[in-house]
């Protein structure tokens, strides 16, 4: 499955009903959409600490209300590929997570990602929505940050990925112990990056030794892990370009997070068109 990640940042502003629409028109699987808490405690689609780096205004989200949000230019920065600001000549503003869904087919699977603090407050309102849209059913939830996995546990209709922490560590237990022990939640997809930078410490009686490395962390060691539940859903972050794409699928990951479905869906289509071949193998794409 191709997953837009912020409902694919690199065709259009992201977190946008404009790159929602360009994504479904490219046939993405699924969406990917960044949610923090207005002032007057409406979630909106917005991913970075500030408004500058994005819009045409300044501050955290948290200091504006949903309207003032809409007015602003959402697409400001964005940069088209000849390098020109195509957005600035016709204004998106930042929307809510309501008319998101509202623009999304009901058949499409949408992965909340949870931004700012404190949990709580963002919990609830966005739990409200998910309950007054019927959205439940297609929404399943993330965070980095374990806090939201506490807010939203009181929610009975609440799916979850598995804690990053989690995820993280039965990943480093199999890359650097070769050991893969705590079984999988069946229930929660895992998602982590395809590729990360890792720095390791090792501390001396004097002193402090750093190395870094730019690890994969999905290979057929951790894959294997994962599998001991067979229902067990695995998603790639950051799989960007069609070597990636055709990497991750012949480890039989479930999805993979990427910035351009403009881009990867020629890729997927072609590999369901003709088959997926690994090496000497070759089997069909999930």
């Amino acid at each position: 499955m191709l997953i837009a990640h912020r409902g694919g940042a690199a065709d259009a502003p992201e977190n946008t009903l404009e790159a929602i629409r360009q994504s479904l028109a490219h046939h993405a699987d699924a969406l990917w959409l960044t949610v923090q808490l207005s002032s007057d405690g409406v979630p909106v689609l917005y991913r970075p600490a500030d408004l500058n780096a994005l819009t045409n205004g300044n501050g955290p989200v948290a200091n504006f209300s949903a309207t003032e949000l809409a007015d602003l230019d959402a697409g400001w920065q964005f940069r088209d590929a000849h390098g020109d600001f195509p957005y600035r000549q016709h204004r998106i503003g930042i929307p809510s997570l309501r008319d998101a869904l509202r623009s999304i087919p009901p058949t499409i699977p949408v992965i909340l990602d949870m931004k700012a603090l404190p949990a709580t407050p963002q919990a609830e309102a966005v739990a409200r929505v998910l309950t007054e849209e019927r959205a439940w059913a297609r929404v399943t939830l993330y965070s980095t940050d374990a806090a939201y996995q506490a807010a939203f546990a009181r929610y009975p209709l609440a799916r979850q990925f598995e804690a990053r922490d989690t995820t993280r560590q039965r990943l480093l237990d199999v890359l650097l112990a070769g050991r893969c022990e705590a079984a999988p939640d069946p229930s929660a997809p895992a998602a982590f990056e395809w590729r990360r930078d890792v720095a390791v410490f090792e501390t001396f009686t004097l002193g402090e030794g750093r190395s870094t490395v730019h690890a994969a962390f999905w290979t057929p060691a951790t894959t294997a892990c994962f599998r001991r539940q067979p229902a067990q859903r695995l998603l790639a972050i950051g799989v960007n370009d069609e070597s990636d794409y055709r990497a991750a699928a012949c480890l039989g990951l479930d999805a993979v997070l990427v910035d351009s479905p403009a881009t990867l869906a020629p890729v997927r289509d072609a590999l369901v068109r003709d088959g997926l071949r690994c090496g000497m193998a070759t089997s069909s794409t999930r």
